[in-house]
This record gives structure tokens, sequence and C-alpha cells, in this order.
């Protein structure tokens, strides 16, 4: 039996595409570069703050990254105010949630969103001391797909890698999951699609968070 389920935050715990858009676009509006639509920001977000403006800038066709920096902090202090924009939980996390604590597993957070950001989300929308612990990113860290992130939740847990269940919606999240010994579950109802969590290892798909439920029954 597993004993804890590690979350990824954008994407499978909350629908965040709308917030990280409306500050990438305003950070690099400035600079005048994009709007860029959603489905893009699908695509460049997953891998922490600055590769997501590193990616938005290539695709705006600064390709030598000139404006990165400038483009990076203006990012970072118009995303401390607006990380709560249009941000909201994704249909039956909540219930999941109340289930996985009912049963009396231990549940977490592993996201390369910033951690005061991170923790922001996740208290406004599930309460502070909800989750066992919360895991943003930190500079003393790194960020996923290392799985670093995951073994500190291990040893804060007092458990090994396959006492855990890993669930993520984009190919970062199975091979971190991947890279710690952890069973991995692909979340199609995030941002990426099925092909991608399968080239990305997932043990297991699934299209709503309570069939993670059954799936455990299983463990």
């Amino acid at each position: 039996m597993k004993k804890a389920v590690i979350f990824d935050l954008d994407g499978t715990l909350t629908d965040t595409i709308a917030s990280i858009k409306y500050c990438c676009d305003k950070a690099l509006g400035a600079l005048g570069f994009g709007p860029f639509s959603e489905e893009q920001y699908k695509y460049f977000v997953g891998d922490g703050a600055a590769n997501l403006v590193r990616r938005a800038l290539a695709a705006g066709g600064d390709t030598e990254q000139t404006h990165f920096q400038e483009a990076y902090e203006r990012y970072l202090e118009i995303f401390r105010e607006n990380c709560m924009y249009q941000v909201k939980p994704y249909e039956g996390i909540p219930e999941l949630i109340q289930a996985l604590k009912a049963r009396g597993l231990k549940i977490a957070v592993l996201s390369n969103k910033p951690h005061a950001e991170t923790v922001n989300v996740i208290e406004t929308f599930f309460g502070a001391g909800c989750f066992d612990e919360i895991q943003g990113q930190k500079e003393n860290v790194p960020i996923k797909p290392d799985p670093a992130g995951v073994f500190l939740i291990l040893s804060a847990f007092g458990m090994e890698a396959q006492d855990v269940l890993y669930l993520g919606d984009t190919a970062t999240d199975m091979r971190t999951g991947k890279s710690a010994g952890a069973f991995t579950v692909g979340a199609l109802w995030g941002f990426r699609d099925r092909e991608e969590l399968e080239q990305g290892g997932a043990d297991a798909i699934i299209t709503h968070p309570c069939e993670l439920l059954t799936l455990l029954e299983r463990q």
C-alpha cells in the first residue's frame, strides 16, 4: 500500500494557465514581445520561471535571449502580485484531497513555481496545514526533473520511494518521479497530452482526479 501522494501544482492541482499568461504577457509586452496564446503557454511552463521566460522570448524572436534578465525580473515582480489571477482547482481535486486524508495518506506538493507563490496558491484553496509538505522552487534545491525535491519530501515523511505515488501532467513530472524511484501517474486534465506522458515514462495515466483512488487500491 502506498503511504503518500506527491502532487505537481500547475496543471495538476490547479488550473493556473491564465495567471501565467497574464503575468508573462505583461512582463514581455513592456519589452515589445507577445502576447502569446494559452496553448503556447502550456508548453512554455513546467520547468521553472526562468525557462518559462526564455521560451516565451524565443517564441517572440529573441533567440539570443538579449532581454532575458530584464524580462525575468519583471515577470517575478508581476507574478508576486498576481499569482492568483483566475486560478482555480480542477474539478474533483478537493474531493480527492479529502479522500486521501480520510484514508490516512500523507500528501505533498512539489512544484517548479517559486516557493512563496506555491504556498500562497495551496493555502488559498486548500487551507494552511492541509498538505503535509510543500516544496516550491528554492535557490538551494535543483528544479524538476531533478529528483532532489522528492527526496526532501521522502525524508520529511520518513519514507522510501516505493511508499509514494507521484502525480503530474508533464514529461518533466514523469521523469522526476521515475528518477526518484516512485510510481508515476500522468494527469490528462492538465497542460500536456497522453503521448508526452507516455514518452515521459508514466506508469499509469488517468483522466479524472478521483481515478487515483481506484489506482491506489491496486497498489
